[in-house]
């Protein structure tokens, strides 16, 4: 990444020179937000919506951005021709700013970084994901926010029970994975996924979409018993698009296998980044 430019605050830099002090609050305390975005073909990806949750995120921290969505949207086209990666992934960052006493509020610092795009390994559908579900509620659950502490925390957890990921709930109901919403479609192809307590990611609002016209669609409560007998589940994200979940805290979803509506949804998001203009 040391040859691409970064944008920090008010101009372009080499990844190698950007830079910001210790005494900022995401350095001190773990505060500020950020958002991701994809670029295809050189060409940003849903970048209204993105760009709408990044300024409501900040807003939700009482950060102010010092700038507009369309000025925002500006220096991401500057810095995809700068960098010149075709399919890449871009992420803002709006951090608490530097504080003399680490604890208070300054003025923020924004940066918005560039790299190549990481997609799931070829297969990855096919294969499907294996979830461990954990109870824990994030705080602002609306809000991007940069803290992690808990998804990182649980990596160990994660790999000790042979699971891809980990599943949030509070007191049995369902909220969200880390970096991704979760859907279930029931016995009879209803496709429901949780309305409270979550990030309601970019891609979750387009497949919701898309299963609108094939499927009935639920956004309400989900329980984790309802997910164990669920016909099926899958997973929804900016990079991972719609990936089945296989299996949860070792028991087997469905077939265990992809099953007729996740493939369905899986291929129309994929014609619909074909054919859409974003």
């Amino acid at each position: 990444m040391s040859d691409l430019f970064v944008f920090v605050n008010d101009r372009f830099v080499p990844a190698s020179e950007a830079s910001l002090l210790v005494s900022d609050l995401a350095i001190q305390r773990g505060y500020g937000i950020f958002d991701f975005l994809k670029a295809l073909d050189n060409t940003p990806v849903f970048p209204d919506e993105h760009l709408a949750r990044f300024l409501h995120s900040a807003r939700q921290l009482r950060l102010p951005v010092g700038r507009s969505q369309e000025q925002l949207y500006d220096i991401i086209v500057q810095l995809i021709k700068k960098n010149n990666i075709p399919n890449s992934g871009i992420k803002l960052i709006l951090t608490g700013g530097y504080s003399e006493d680490g604890y208070t509020l300054s003025k923020p610092n924004l940066v918005i970084t560039q790299s190549p795009l990481q997609l799931p390994a070829p297969g990855a559908f096919e294969k499907g994901l294996k979830l461990v579900s954990y109870p824990h509620q994030r705080q602002l659950p609306d809000t991007k926010s940069i803290d992690y502490l808990m998804a990182v925390w649980l990596q160990p957890y994660i790999r000790e029970k042979g699971a891809d990921d980990v599943l949030y709930h509070k007191d049995g109901a369902i909220s969200e994975c880390p970096r991704s919403n979760f859907f279930i479609v029931t016995a009879d192809d209803t496709v429901a996924t949780p309305s409270e307590n979550i990030l309601k990611g970019v891609i979750r609002g387009k497949v919701l979409q898309l299963a609108q016209k094939q499927f009935k669609v639920e956004e309400r409560p989900v329980s984790l018993e309802e997910t164990w007998t669920a016909r099926e589940a899958f997973i929804t994200s900016t990079t991972k698009h719609v990936l089945p979940v296989v299996q949860l805290d070792g028991r087997t979803i469905g077939e265990g296998k992809p099953g007729k509506v996740s493939g369905w949804l899986n291929g129309e998001l994929k014609t619909f980044f074909q054919s859409k203009d974003l």
